[in-house]
């Protein structure tokens, strides 16, 4: 009986060193035994040495001869980002990762950080010192210039990402090979300009907090690194701003689209929901004068779902005629209720006394959160084209 091989997905993790003598046989043991012994994909440990001056290569070598799953890379010239792009770019694993040589980050994080790639979910994942729930043990001085940076790139850059400098990231192989090409930065900038690139194209990028113990051997220059990064987000930024930073992406992301018929649907939906949402606002403004805001809430959204339901049944999902209009208002009052109990939520966790223009701010937020349910429960439900044709069938065959 002829049988076919099973291919086990591959993860590659590069280890960037530079003079590591010291710290490197055991740290390489110490990952070599923790993902035999647990992690369950297939995996290889890359030791990517940068040009080192001490013993660091030799030892490299024989951790490549001696340990399974491990080999050793020389490069002429120092870089973090240099190693990286030398490696990622020839890799044949499904997802390139990385991680520091004093593994601060707890070897618990690694299956998180790498399972959503595998899975397709996401592109890119990083290690995140800056979450609630992240355990981090390192002086003020580091803590204080990583959180500055972080803040930096949020608020210049617009970064959604919450921790740039963790060492401690995994991409999808195509998706890295991809990106490389625009990546300029050999050292430590790499990381973040990587990040940005792939958030300026689209790529989903998933976040991991992590437990982190600083290294207080650490060889960083602190103040030259924080002078490079500035001068990297200046560079990129020029990049964004006269559109060089896009490069080609793989098929998979440039055929990502919206669903079918939501491109035409969602600018009609919209249109559909300032009117409805103007409507709701001067009808509730008119009716609080003589009752209550809770009393006026429900009124005026009631008056502008039925209506709101009637507009986008044949403005935005283009349903005609009399056939299922009842059956189309009556779903449509699941959304009203999810708007109802939004806006009446918020009305009453106001203080009493505020003045009408507070009371119009809280119902417009909570009909703006309404607004995204009603949206998917009238396009996956209410108005979905395969639930009319099955009901429409049913309605043929029981005649």
């Amino acid at each position: 009986m002829e049988t076919t091989a099973v291919r086990t997905r591959l993860v590659e993790v590069v280890v960037p060193v530079y003079n590591e003598q010291r710290a490197l046989r055991a740290s390489i043991t110490r990952l070599q035994t923790y993902l035999s012994g647990t992690f369950p994909y297939g995996f290889r440990i890359t030791i990517a040495d940068n040009a080192s001056t001490d013993d660091t290569w030799q030892i490299a070598t024989e951790l490549a001869e001696e340990l399974p799953h491990v080999r050793a890379v020389h490069l002429d010239e120092k870089g973090r980002g240099r190693a990286l792009r030398r490696v990622w770019s020839i890799s044949e694993a499904d997802v390139v990762s990385y991680m520091d040589v004093d593994l601060s980050t707890d070897l618990d994080a690694f299956l998180p950080l790498v399972a959503p790639l595998l899975s397709g979910h996401s592109d890119l994942a990083i290690g995140t010192r800056l979450a609630r729930s992240s355990r981090v043990e390192r002086g003020p001085k580091r803590e204080f210039i990583s959180r500055s940076y972080n803040l930096l790139l949020r608020s210049v850059m617009g970064a959604g990402f919450s921790d740039a400098q963790c060492g401690f990231k995994a991409v999808r192989t195509e998706i890295a090979q991809a990106l490389l090409p625009g990546v300029e930065d050999e050292q430590w900038f790499f990381d973040t300009e990587l990040l940005l690139l792939a958030e300026r194209h689209g790529l989903r990028i998933h976040e991991v907090p992590v437990d982190w113990v600083d290294d207080p051997d650490s060889r960083v220059d602190i103040l030259r690194t924080a002078l490079d990064d500035l001068r990297g987000l200046a560079r990129v930024a020029r990049k964004t701003l006269s559109g060089a930073a896009r490069i080609p992406m793989p098929a998979r992301v440039q055929q990502a689209e919206l669903p079918k018929g939501m491109a035409r649907q969602l600018p009609r939906f919209a249109i559909v929901g300032v009117f409805s949402t103007l409507a709701y606002l001067a009808l509730f403004s008119m009716l609080r004068q003589a009752i209550s805001p809770q009393a006026a809430n429900a009124i005026a959204l009631l008056v502008t779902a039925v209506a709101n339901t009637a507009a986008n049944r044949r403005f935005t999902f283009g349903v005609k005629g009399p056939d299922g209009v009842v059956r189309h208002q009556f779903e449509g009052l699941i959304a009203f209720l999810v708007g109802l109990t939004l806006t009446s939520g918020s009305l009453a966790l106001l203080p009493d006394g505020v003045s009408h223009g507070a009371e119009l701010v809280a119902v417009i937020i909570a009909n703006a959160s309404a607004t995204l349910v009603r949206f998917m429960l009238l396009r996956v439900w209410v108005f979905n084209p395969k639930r009319r044709t099955s009901l429409t069938s049913k309605r043929r065959t029981s005649r």
